[in-house]
């Protein structure tokens, strides 16, 4: 990256092929289902985790500017109210996210990179859920008693057996923990939207819609491109390599050199 890109704007941008990668590989892998072994997905759903720690440790620390000190005590505050949250089992997902935005807003204003607030909000919010799944079921054998187990196309609910099937449905959300329901309401979003995004800010794509409009691949497009097909490849192949012959780790069940070359 750094040879396509010294001496030019995008040379401080080196954190830009260190973690881009790894959403998208998991998006493509999804599609394959079943004939990819289930150690694979372990092993790239893993690296994905310790990708991203990687990466916005490098932001946090490199591309942070002057600290302003007193939105940094705000921020810690409002980390203090999450974390408390946490401990004290609010399960409310708009508690977590209106102050994660708040969080989000100090560190901003504090200089520190707003790609934290993200990841600490992230360990805050709950990831048990409210109700045990053994209780769950149990209430919902208790409840479905009250209505006929036979064929009855023109049934008409009275009031209790409404507020039965209105409460499954409030059990339903709350069997679910926080963390899971924020995450399966944002895929959509995240995979049509934010990643789209993403990866034209990343890739160095040029979009003028001016009067002549003008779609260029820059240096820093073949920077990131080498650093991500190239540079990822052999860093963590050749990592994977020395980590099983130190006997440090061993190749999962179902995973062979081949098929970790390809993933």
């Amino acid at each position: 990256y750094y040879y396509f890109t010294a001496e030019t704007n995008a040379e401080s941008g080196f954190a830009i092929p260190m973690a881009t990668d790894i959403a998208f590989s998991l998006g493509v892998l999804r599609q394959f289902g079943r004939r990819v072994p289930i150690s694979l997905k372990i092993f790239l759903t893993a690296f994905a985790v310790v990708d991203d720690i990687g990466g916005i440790l490098v932001i946090a620390l490199f591309y942070s500017t002057h600290l302003d000190i007193t939105y940094l005590l705000y921020a810690l505050g409002v980390l203090f109210i999450l974390i408390s949250g946490n401990r004290m089992h609010i399960f409310q997902r708009w508690f977590y996210i209106s102050f994660g935005i708040v969080l989000w807003y100090f560190f901003l204003q504090s200089g520190v990179h707003a790609t934290i607030a993200g990841v600490i909000v992230a360990f805050t919010i709950p990831a048990s859920p409210h109700y045990e799944t053994g209780r769950y079921i149990n209430s919902i054998k208790e409840s479905i008693s009250f209505f006929p187990t036979g064929p009855d196309k023109g049934m008409i609910l009275n009031s209790d057996q409404i507020n039965i099937l209105k409460s499954i449905e409030s059990a339903s959300d709350r069997v679910i923990s926080p963390l899971q329901s924020l995450e399966d309401e944002l895929n959509g979003a995240v995979n049509y939207v934010i990643l789209p995004l993403f990866a034209f800010a990343n890739a160095g794509i040029v979009l003028n819609l001016g009067a002549e409009t003008n779609i260029g691949i820059t240096n820093l497009t073949m920077a990131v491109a080498l650093g991500l097909v190239v540079g990822k490849f052999i860093g963590i192949y050749l990592f994977t390599w020395l980590a099983i012959k130190l006997r440090l780790s061993t190749l999962s069940q179902g995973m062979t050199w081949a098929n970790l070359t390809g993933i």
